[in-house]
């Protein structure tokens, strides 16, 4: 049994029944654990689709306000499944597309990512599409698509560059060399280097550190920063940050007002989100 930023108890337990991962949910924490270790963790059709249903419901559940994503034995994903691919297997993705993750432009709540050995390809772009992404030391990320005959199409080409630079991103993506967790973190799209014994523990600290902050002001947060992105300069990212939804759910909240409550009555607040 766990306890929750409201104070209630909720029976830890797994989420419907899935096939191609496993899902936790303790308390507002949610865990998904990609389940292919025998493919280290390379996701086909199916899988593509039952992530994406399970985060379609993370996203979905008021009761679960962050998630950790991460790959079962010895890697995280190493992308596609080509050996599906060659035997005619279909190409089929959701609107989400990779891991029901990269296509995921919508949702508010934060998604950490805690990357264990292997991050290859679309494996790569799923951590890319992750607010907080925590790697173990033996952690290797690569975009090693040109290298079959692909290019990597799902969010990787856009979202490198934009998180470390041109040149940087380009030294990956036109080469597919393999880069270190340790390089990772010095370029920047790496928060956190730890043992693979650390991992999960680190991605929890995480997760407990961000549950800290109302869950309401965390998601507009995210919401704004990542539309502010979109806008061609500051001002204009700073002038249109009013016109955000998840901001005016968070204006007018409860938690906008329990936060300066507390604080005036010195004592921690209790966040509800709602």
């Amino acid at each position: 049994m766990t306890t929750n930023q409201t104070g209630e108890t909720r029976q830890d337990g797994a989420a419907a029944p899935t096939q191609y991962c496993k899902v936790l949910r303790e308390g507002p924490l949610t865990i998904v654990t990609i389940n292919r270790p025998d493919c280290l963790n390379a996701l086909h059709t199916d899988a593509h689709f039952e992530l994406a249903r399970v985060f379609d419901e993370f996203a979905a559940d008021p009761e679960q306000w962050i998630a950790i994503i991460t790959g079962e034995g010895r890697a995280f994903s190493a992308g596609n499944d080509l050996k599906f691919q060659a035997k005619g297997g279909g190409l089929d993705r959701p609107d989400s597309d990779f891991g029901g993750l990269t296509g995921r432009f919508d949702c508010e709540k934060p998604i950490i990512a805690a990357v264990n050995g292997l991050a290859l390809g679309g494996g790569c772009e799923i951590a890319l599409s992750c607010d907080i992404v925590i790697a173990s030391d033996d952690a290797i990320f690569a975009l090693p698509e040109p290298r079959v005959g692909m290019a990597a199409l799902a969010s990787g080409l856009h979202r490198l560059p934009r998180t470390i630079g041109w040149q940087q991103a380009m030294g990956m993506i036109l080469t597919g060399r393999r880069v270190s967790a340790h390089e990772a973190r010095e370029m920047g799209f790496v928060n956190s280097v730890v043992s693979p014994e650390e991992l999960i523990a680190e991605a929890r600290r995480w997760a407990e550190m961000i549950l800290q902050g109302s869950p309401l002001a965390i998601r507009a947060a995210k919401s704004i920063a990542r539309k502010g992105l979109e806008k061609a300069s500051l001002e204009q990212a700073f002038l249109s940050q009013r016109d955000n939804e998840a901001l005016d759910v968070m204006l007018g909240s409860e938690e906008y007002r329990e936060g300066p409550k507390a604080f005036a009555e010195k004592r921690q607040p209790i966040w509800k989100g709602r």
